[in-house]
Parts: structure tokens; sequence; C-alpha cells
């Protein structure tokens, strides 16, 4: 079971979320986002913008993800360099061609072996037949699972549709909240890689209740 905890920017509750035993960690760079990450500017424009360095892990665990929506291509290029990104996370209208020429742009040049994940949001059958597209584009997919009553878990039949896909990617599951658990646990299709979890363990946009998260983490990995 795969852990991505997304919707990261505070250096200390980085550092005390990769302590938690997790496999990815995701940095926004969607600039509407209150979780933004962003960019130290220039002075005029001499030298080129670069990382916060405090946000880059001194080592290569947890994977570093950068989500993106709709962005365009030479700031994705300037922030896998800039934040060692190991993977680029697209959340907007991305079309497969678009994700065929950023692969060819990042690899082997800037990011040797860049994984690309694609962000779709699945009500029902026919997003995931949608989802079909990006089977032989991207690398992993994240089905995000909006919830409208942000108070409540979804029922066990919302999580059982991911059972129906069939494009072969893995896929995270995303948007859930802690009583989610058990709809999680009962996913049976094998392409399922774990899950994306941001909003619903935070105590503000940005920083993660890492209790809570320690606490969902062992109950989902037994």
């Amino acid at each position: 079971m795969m852990i991505k905890v997304c919707g990261m920017r505070d250096p200390e509750n980085i550092r005390d979320v990769g302590k938690l035993g997790i496999d990815m960690m995701g940095f926004n760079f969607c600039k509407d986002d209150p979780r933004h990450v962003g960019m130290i500017a220039s002075l005029a424009a001499i030298i080129p913008d670069y990382a916060d360095r405090r946000l880059i892990a001194e080592n290569n665990s947890p994977r570093r993800v950068g989500v993106f929506a709709d962005d365009m291509p030479q700031n994705i290029v300037t922030a896998v360099y800039n934040y060692k990104l190991d993977c680029v996370q697209l959340q907007g209208s991305e079309s497969p061609v678009m994700i065929d020429n950023l692969r060819r742009t990042l690899d082997p040049d800037i990011c040797k072996g860049v994984r690309i994940f694609k962000t779709l949001n699945v009500a029902n059958i026919d997003d995931l037949k949608s989802s079909r597209q990006y089977s032989a584009h991207a690398d992993m997919l994240v089905f995000n699972m909006k919830n409208d009553d942000t108070e409540g878990a979804r029922s066990r039949s919302d999580f059982e549709l991911l059972d129906e896909y069939d494009g072969g990617l893995p896929f995270l599951v995303g948007g859930i909240v802690t009583e989610d658990l058990d709809g999680i646990k009962a996913v049976s299709n094998p392409c399922f890689a774990g899950v994306d979890l941001n909003e619903g363990f935070e105590t503000k946009p940005g920083i993660k209740d890492t209790s809570k998260l320690k606490d969902f983490i062992s109950l989902l990995r037994k």
C-alpha cells in the first residue's frame, strides 16, 4: 500500500511527516491553491528563480511529487529542476499529447526516469472509462473522490466503483477522510496502488496533523 501525502509547504511539518514511513510527498505549484509552494523571485530577473531549499529533503525518501494544473511546460520544467522532483502530477485538463511532450522534455536531461501522474475526478463509470485515454501516456492515475459532505464518509459502494476500472495503470485514491478507511480497504482492483492524503488530514491548509496521519496509516496497513 503506497502512501502519498500531498499539499506540504512548511519545512518543520515536512520533516515530521517524512518520518512516518510514507512513500511520496506532494508539493502544490497551483498558484490559486492555499498550499501553493512559491519560488523565491530573482533580483531584477538577473538570476533564475530558485527553490526554497528548506523544502527539499536531504535524501531520496520519500519521493517528491510536484502538482500542477494546466501550467506552462517551462514552469513545470523549472520546478522539477529546482525542487529536485521525482514525479509530476497533472490535475488540470492536460491531454495525452501534452504528457508525451512533457516527458520528452524532462527525460533524460532534466529528470531521468521521471514519472507522470494524471489526476481525474471520479463519480461514475463514465469517469473511469474516460481515464483509458491516458493508459499509454501516464505512469499512474490519481482518482480524486471529492466528497460533498465533508463531515462524513462515503458509502462502501462509492469505493467499489473503483473495481470497475480496467485501464491497466496503477492508481491512487485521493480526496479521502479518516472515515473512509473501511471503503478504501474494500477496494479489490489489482491496479489499486495506494492513497493520496491531503485536506482530510490538516489542521490548516498546508499543515498536516501528524498524529492523525500516523494513526490512519497504521490502520490502513494492517
